[in-house]
């Protein structure tokens, strides 16, 4: 066997004959004979002492020992596991051969554990070494529970028993020394302190090239200690997820029963996404009858589940400031929605720290800041904190430290059962319902911090509220005025929105700490209070005051006023000059003031200002002291198309960044003018701008990133716009009299001209190399765009409705497309190009990889030819791709994150490239693919078609190479073994690797034959 001698010699001469054009494949098959001869055994002897039963029990324990890394149990029902483990397979980049940690962390209950378990169990066979530590925040907190874990990952790892570490000092030496040449996957579950990390995997420097550590955790605030940059968070499931996960737990089936299917909503709803929920739910409710539904379903309305309570509670009570805990429950009972600032004013009047506490609470997945900077909660997060609060005192809401559900409130109210241990109280009632309460049933309540009573009808003598009254939220409050015996002296922020105040206050009051006073929508307020009084107000809001026509002149005393706030104040005709001496003021909001006659003279004083909103008022002209606004960022002046002049203001605005030297223009300049150099937004739609009304000089704008001239008139645009070297959106959507664009700024990221119906020409596009998203739906008289196929970042291009698109454009666009990055294109084609390998009526398609080489496959490009039954005005969401590998039994949802494609009964396309990178798992050719396509059920795909991707000199021939499929023994066997490995529906690949010639599944090579 070793020198293939006799009659392996014999066979293999035969073979040489055979394939002798392929002499380096018989050779790699005689060095696989003589390294299999080389390899040693065990001697009988030498470790059994002779003993053929002691030997054979060393043998299986070996074997067992070499084997043990099995598939771990993962949920019986892993509902949406497919698209979360596409995202994590994106971070883990398995071909990569850095040494890589991947954070997954969120709140308790959503899954971290399941998906890390699916992540191990997908790829753990690329790696010569792994381990899974399940619990390491239980286990860590037992005697000598780290070393446990060291020496079961050393066991798991090195796939030897019995390892002893006397301490873990020794435990991380020894892990060093080990595992420093070894690629191995770690995956360290449920971490909550740096040092359980530092006991384990320390360092990336620990493993062999190529090892991935993954941890899972509530707390990001570690992933960041342990700088970790590959993080995923782990997201609660949609509706449709949510719903199949309780179901199954509940009937044992994917949807309810119909009778049940309202209950299974609104539990549903209530789970939030929450996996832990759904399971613990549907179990709970699995085989009870509707009475039973009913009345569980109320009481989780008021009391959770013990058994998710319990769970969730566990990230609370690991908070260990006591302060962080009551802003938890604050936020809990009364903040949730909230604007983040907001809530941080009122609760640093309290004393609370709380913007490190704010900061802790989201690192620790308990709270979310949105988009629009407001506190979210999750559902049953909120519900465990009030859970937390109702167990102070079950039977006697007055004993509690705070009231939000109105029963307990009213009852506590009007029974006068407050005690001293309240620190807040919510009630918000209907607007149809009216409670009658007196100030008596506050007497008790002396540490009240918190109050919010909107449309209560409050009667008596105010000296009963509380003096430690940090806010006051009374929406729709009665009151002419505020009572002069309102303690008011530790008020952070007042709320009056909606009320009958014609005046804050009789007299001037001075209230030292208030940060936020709120009157929007107050009908009846007419003008401001007396601001001398009010030395630490940092915003004011008066938006939706429609009677108010005076703004009291002390406004300019306002040192720390930074946001303020009047839109749709209708009877203001002027502001007073003082406001200029607003040196804080970064924000003013005049839009919807439709008799504002003027900005003030000496505007340009306010230094601190950097956004500036007049949409919809009749302003004639901006002041002079304009100019001086040097760190103004952002400025609209949307829909000023009545009184305004349509050229007058807009050339005066670039005169002052560029001054011109005709007399004309000089005598509009004050000397002191510097230029609005700061300027990164401009909104100027529906402004009624016509040709020339765009200044020529545009261009000297140099900070602008934001520029939206859409819904006005012109025909063209100055050719200036190329030296806007900032701009990435720039807004064209209906210009329908604009005929052509000039050279566009090098830096475009996104450029909007949708319903440009006049739009016939582009600049060529080829130099734009960072323009990803290119919007031109509707522009119907667009019959091509120059260098569109050079667009090599492109991502996302809407073109529906673009009916004059010439084909031969379309072919050249798609031929010419980049390889390399992912694109989703939309428009108007009835067909897929005949060009396409793969192609089929319908909304699914299955087809064969070709054969190639590993490093030649660049990716797939799909087309789906779709329409809607009938046309709509509005949009819907985007269509998903579900990739299918069945060889290797991988699953793939192709995903674009979009805006929506318009409903139309024309037939439109979608065209999107997926990069091989997508994929995370090389293609190795010969793999059976089914694809399908979903979308909104407005929707029909009729056709689709796949074409995959390739260096120019790739794709083989299939039928070339047909004549070189050999069939002997050999490569039947190695026919058989890749047979095998494609029923094997768990894994992405396993460890036996085939050559490369071999990789033909017997199916193709039938075909072919």
């Amino acid at each position: 066997v070793r020198h293939q001698t006799k009659s392996f010699g014999e066979a293999f001469a035969k073979h040489e004959k055979r394939f002798k054009d392929k002499i380096e494949k018989v050779q790699r098959r005689r060095a696989a004979l003589t390294e299999a001869a080389n390899l040693s055994g065990w001697d009988l002897q030498n470790v059994a002492d002779g003993h053929e039963s002691k030997f054979i029990q060393k043998i299986v324990e070996e074997v067992l020992c070499k084997v043990n890394h099995t598939y771990l149990n993962v949920a019986m029902h892993p509902i949406g596991m497919d698209s979360r483990l596409e995202d994590i397979n994106l971070l883990l980049s398995i071909g990569s051969d850095d040494v890589r940690m991947i954070g997954i962390f969120g709140m308790g209950g959503i899954g971290k554990t399941t998906v890390a378990k699916s992540v191990y169990n997908l790829i753990f066979h690329h790696f010569e070494g792994s381990c899974f530590l399940a619990n390491v925040r239980e286990v860590s907190g037992t005697p000598n529970g780290l070393v446990q874990l060291q020496e079961k990952l050393l066991s798991e790892i090195l796939m030897k028993k019995n390892f002893k570490i006397s301490d873990v000092d020794r435990g991380i030496n020894f892990l060093k020394q080990r595992l420093c040449a070894k690629r191995v996957l770690i995956v360290l579950d449920d971490l909550d302190e740096l040092s359980q990390l530092n006991s384990l995997a320390g360092n990336c420097n620990w493993f062999g090239s190529g090892s991935r550590i993954i941890i899972t955790t509530r707390d990001e605030h570690l992933l960041n200690d342990l700088k970790v940059e590959e993080r995923y968070k782990a997201k609660e499931l949609n509706h449709s997820e949510s719903m199949q996960l309780f179901s199954w737990h509940a009937f044992k089936e994917t949807i309810p029963p119909e009778d049940y299917a309202e209950l299974s909503k609104g539990i549903v709803s209530y789970a939030g996404g929450l996996p832990l929920a759904l399971e613990v739910l549907g179990a709970y409710l699995a085989g009870e009858n509707m009475v039973v539904w009913k009345s569980a379903f109320e009481k989780l309305q008021q009391i959770p589940h013990h058994k998710i309570q319990k769970k969730l509670r566990l990230s609370f009570d690991a908070l260990d400031d006591d302060k962080v805990k009551d802003i938890f429950l604050d936020i809990a009972c009364f903040f949730i929605g909230m604007d983040k600032h907001y809530v941080i004013n009122i609760l640093n009047g309290c004393g609370f720290f709380s913007e490190i506490g704010i900061s802790v609470l989201t690192a620790r997945c308990l709270l979310t800041i949105d988009e629009n900077n407001e506190l979210r909660m999750h559902d049953l997060l909120r519900d465990m904190g009030r859970e937390i609060i109702r167990e102070e005192s079950p039977k006697e809401p007055g004993k509690r430290s705070r009231l939000w559900f109105h029963e307990d409130v009213c009852d506590v109210l009007e029974k006068n059962k407050g005690t001293e241990a309240i620190d807040g109280v919510i009630l918000v009632l209907p607007m149809l319902k009216e409670v009658h309460l007196n100030t008596v049933a506050f007497a008790r309540m002396h540490k009240l911090r918190l109050l919010q009573i909107d449309y209560a009808n409050l009667t008596g003598s105010y000296e009963h509220l509380s003096e430690e009254l940090r806010w006051l939220c009374w929406h729709n409050c009665p009151l002419k005025y505020l009572p002069s015996n309102f303690h008011l002296e530790k008020l952070v922020a007042l709320d009056l929105q909606k009320s009958n105040v014609k005046k804050v206050w009789q007299v001037i009051k001075y209230v030292r700490n208030l940060k936020v006073l709120n009157l929007s929508h107050s009908k009846c307020l007419t003008k401001t209070p007396d601001f001398i009084g009010l030395p630490g107000l940092e915003t004011l809001l008066l938006e939706g005051c429609k009677s108010l026509f005076n703004v009291h002149p002390s406004i300019g005393s306002l040192d720390k006023l930074v946001f303020f706030n009047m839109k749709d104040c209708k009877n203001i005709r002027n502001l007073p000059s003082s406001i200029c001496r607003l040196k804080s003021l970064d924000h003013l909001n005049l839009t919807g003031c439709s008799n504002l006659e003027g900005l003030p003279e000496h505007l340009g004083n306010m230094k601190g200002l950097t956004k500036l909103l007049a949409d919809e008022t009749p302003i004639k002209q901006l002041p002079f002291s304009f100019g001086l606004l040097k760190n103004l960022t952002s400025l609209s002046l949307q829909s000023c198309n009545r009184k305004l002049p349509t050229k007058a203001w807009l050339s005066l605005l670039l005169s002052w960044v560029q001054p011109r030297r005709s007399p004309d223009s000089i005598r509009f300049l004050p000397p002191s003018v510097s230029g609005l150099g700061s300027l990164k937004s401009l909104f100027v739609s529906d402004c009624n701008l016509s040709e020339g009304d765009i200044p020529v000089d545009l261009g000297s704008l140099s900070s602008l990133q934001d520029l939206d001239l859409g819904r006005n008139n012109f025909r063209s645009l100055p050719s200036s716009l190329i030296h806007l070297s900032n701009l990435q959106t720039l807004w064209l959507n209906s210009c329908t009299s604009l005929q052509s664009l000039p050279g566009l700024p090098r830096n475009l990221v996104h450029l909007y001209a949708d319903d440009c119906s006049s739009l016939e020409k582009l600049p060529n596009l080829s130099s734009y190399k960072k323009l990803p998203f290119l919007y031109l739906s509707n522009c119907n008289r667009l019959a091509e765009i120059q260098g569109l196929e050079n667009l090599d970042s492109v991502q996302i291009i809407h073109m529906e409705g673009c009916t004059n698109l010439a084909n031969t454009f379309k072919d050249s666009f798609f031929k010419g497309q980049s390889a390399e990055n992912s694109s989703n294109i939309f428009l108007p084609s009835k067909e897929v190009p005949d060009w396409f390998s793969h192609q089929k009526m319908g909304s699914s398609i299955s087809f064969d990889m070709p054969l190639h080489t590993e490093h030649k496959f660049l990716g797939m490009t799909l087309w789906a030819v779709y329409a809607a039954e009938e046309d709509g005005d509005f949009m819907i969401s985007a269509p998903t791709a579900v990739i299918s590998d069945r060889t290797n039994g991988v699953e793939w949802t192709h995903r674009p994150t979009f805006r929506g494609i318009p409903v139309t009964r024309e037939e439109h396309s979608w065209v999107s490239h997926i990069p091989q990178s997508y994929f995370g798992f090389p293609i190795k050719g010969g793999e059976r693919m089914d694809v399908s396509i979903n979308t909104n059920e407005s929707l029909k795909v009729n056709k689709c078609g796949i074409h995959p991707l390739y260096k120019p000199d790739i794709i083989e021939d299939n039928r070339g190479q047909s004549s070189n499929v050999n069939t002997d023994d050999m490569d039947e066997l190695m026919d058989n073994v890749h047979s095998k490995r494609a029923r094997d529906v768990k894994v992405v690949e396993t460890s036996c690797y085939l050559p490369e010639e071999d990789k033909f599944p017997k199916r193709l090579r039938m075909e072919l034959d």
